[in-house]
């Protein structure tokens, strides 16, 4: 059992203020792996005053220091790679295979492109040939607060702290407590970087406790937080009173769009991604369009794919999916499986219940619905699990309606081999992100939505902005 009680404030790790002891599940064996302490008010004040105190020092440290400090945290972070894995795969579920490659992954890609962005960005400019005594200086927000999601966890620390850093903001870091130990981690590694006490502080804890204090908090000039859309408007109102900087990357419920002119591993394609991380992504392709004249071929070929997937134990090695990451999710996401069979949508494959020869941990069956409406719950809501839900269409106005009625507008995927078509659809569909064809966006691409899926952009140099103000200076001499 791994006890990690202590949160690191002020370039130290310190007890916390009072006990309060929460146990980390593991979601393949039901079983506590480790046990960590809740933060309370003092220790969220604490942190926030490390933070408001190292914010001058930190802002008036050239960007070029502040660039090579986060090359040495790539540094810190490629030796430390195998024990992030662990810790994901035993604390959230990711397979231990999908842990090493995707999951620490992505966490050491967002921070090299990041020093690439940084290396090229204008942090002080001229307002332009016309005005030759104006100045524009982006200068760091201030202290920020950084509240994290367990479901892709170095990922989110990444965008947010390796922004934040170079932005030459100050930050405290509340991770999700379903998976702290992957911050721990990565705290430990900030400190062997060498940040100053106090750029960097973390706090586990709830959203109710630190993380409502954050919100609230007068020293805390920005919050940047990932998770669900409920929890993003309570943060909002919560932040109104102060008028802080408020960065949301919510929920989704994105369409893949699949004419009958889409190339052939299309559908397998839009199965496997939806499945991936065991549908616990914001920007999962959760809802299958497809057009009428390939729709029953589609289905069919749907259902093979996702029963062939395998579940089993994340600590396990190959490219088998695994639990959902604790008894709450599993319960929700049973529900809204049964309540896609009680609206009359077809299942052709998975279903309630365990798969079969598991009988414990949060496993659930790789779930495939046809014939779904797009008012159905299962269109509706955000299910964070491997449930995918197929619509048939007939014509591109009508794909383009489908897929812009949801209140999210996260990411959606065009398969069409007609790119003017695929153009149009770019233009068209409602959503921040939009990929085709099975393209990926590339390295330091923006990441973001809109509507009830957020505001705001991370990665490259739209993080970077994020982290920015934004000050005019007239008058100035160069120096």
């Amino acid at each position: 059992m791994i006890e990690k009680r202590d949160f690191y404030i002020n370039g130290r790790w310190v007890a916390p203020s009072a006990a309060n002891d929460f146990a980390v599940i593991d979601p393949s064996t039901e079983e506590a792996c480790a046990v960590i302490s809740l933060g309370s008010e003092a220790d969220t004040n604490a942190a926030v005053a490390a933070a408001k105190a190292a914010l001058p020092g930190w802002m008036a440290t050239p960007p070029a220091e502040r660039i090579a400090m986060v090359e040495k945290l790539v540094e810190a972070y490629k030796a430390r790679g195998e024990d992030l894995a662990q810790a994901m795969s035993s604390e959230m579920g990711a397979p231990i295979d999908m842990a090493r490659s995707q999951q620490v992954g992505a966490g050491v890609g967002h921070l090299k492109n990041f020093i690439r962005a940084a290396k090229a960005f204008q942090f002080e400019k001229p307002l332009g040939d016309h005005a030759p005594n104006d100045i524009i200086i982006h200068e760091a927000v201030g202290v920020a607060a950084l509240i994290t999601p367990w479901n892709w966890p170095m990922n989110q620390i990444t965008l947010k702290v390796g922004a934040a850093a170079i932005s030459g903001c100050t930050m405290v870091l509340k991770p999700s407590e379903q998976s702290p130990l992957n911050a721990m981690i990565f705290a430990e590694m900030m400190d062997e970087a060498g940040f100053p006490p106090g750029v960097f502080n973390l706090v586990n804890g709830d959203g109710v406790g630190v993380g409502s204090t954050l919100s609230a908090h007068p020293d805390v000039d920005m919050v940047s937080f990932t998770g669900s859309t409920r929890a993003g408007t309570a943060i909002s109102k919560s932040a109104a009173d102060t008028l802080k900087k408020v960065h949301l990357e919510l929920g989704g419920k994105g369409a893949n769009v699949i004419f009958d002119d889409a190339d052939e591993k299309a559908v397998k394609r839009g199965v496997l991604h939806m499945m991936n991380n065991t549908g616990q992504s914001c920007n999962a392709p959760s809802r299958m369009l497809v057009q009428r004249g390939i729709y029953d071929q589609a289905v069919a070929t749907a259902a093979e794919v996702a029963g062939k997937i395998t579940v089993g134990p994340a600590s396990q090695e190959g490219r088998h999916i695994g639990p959902v990451v604790n008894e709450l999710q599993w319960g929700k996401i049973q529900g809204l499986i049964q309540a896609g069979i009680d609206e009359g949508a077809k299942l052709v494959a998975g279903g309630t219940g365990r798969p079969d020869g598991l009988n414990k941990g949060f496993y659930v069956k790789p779930t495939i619905f046809a014939d779904v409406t797009n008012q159905m719950v299962v269109a509706r809501e955000e299910i964070f699990g491997p449930v995918l839900a197929m619509i048939p269409f007939d014509t591109e106005e009508e794909a383009i309606e489908i897929a812009n009625d949801t209140p999210y507008g996260l990411t959606n995927y065009v398969q069409t081999q007609d790119m003017g078509r695929a153009n149009r659809m770019a233009r068209q569909l409602r959503s921040g992100m939009v990929e085709m064809n099975g393209q990926p966006r590339s390295a330091g691409a923006p990441f973001g939505g809109m509507k009830q899926s957020g505001n705001g952009r991370e990665g490259g140099s739209w993080g970077i902005e994020d982290f920015l103000e934004v000050k005019a200076v007239g008058g100035w001499t160069a120096e």
